[in-house]
């Protein structure tokens, strides 16, 4: 899946927890993301904030179809709570070949 289609994939699908997400659609949106987040904060970190807030909902949905191609449960997102240890194994998660 090329980049510019990921992320329009991904902002359409931003509030939908079902379905799946291949491997390639998953990483783009994680990487525009985090640029944006970058950018952001580095002029702004009340805005970079405020960003954060906006992408968590469509980071979320778009890690539990990702674990659902990887045959998980998308209940496996809430690890990323878990301050270092739970969003490493997630990220482990999140980069297995899909189904």
């Amino acid at each position: 899946m090329e980049f510019v289609l990921a992320i329009k994939t991904c902002i359409k699908k931003s509030a939908d927890f079902s379905g799946r997400a291949s491997l390639a659609e998953f990483w783009w949106w994680a990487l525009f993301v985090a640029v944006i987040e970058a950018a952001i904060i580095s002029l702004n970190t009340v805005l970079g904030g405020l960003v954060f807030i906006a992408a968590l909902l469509p980071s979320a949905a778009a890690a539990s179809r990702r674990l659902h191609d990887t045959n998980r449960s998308g209940w496996w997102t809430l690890l990323a709570l878990v301050p270092f240890p739970g969003a490493v194994f997630l990220a482990a998660l999140l980069v297995f070949q899909g189904t």
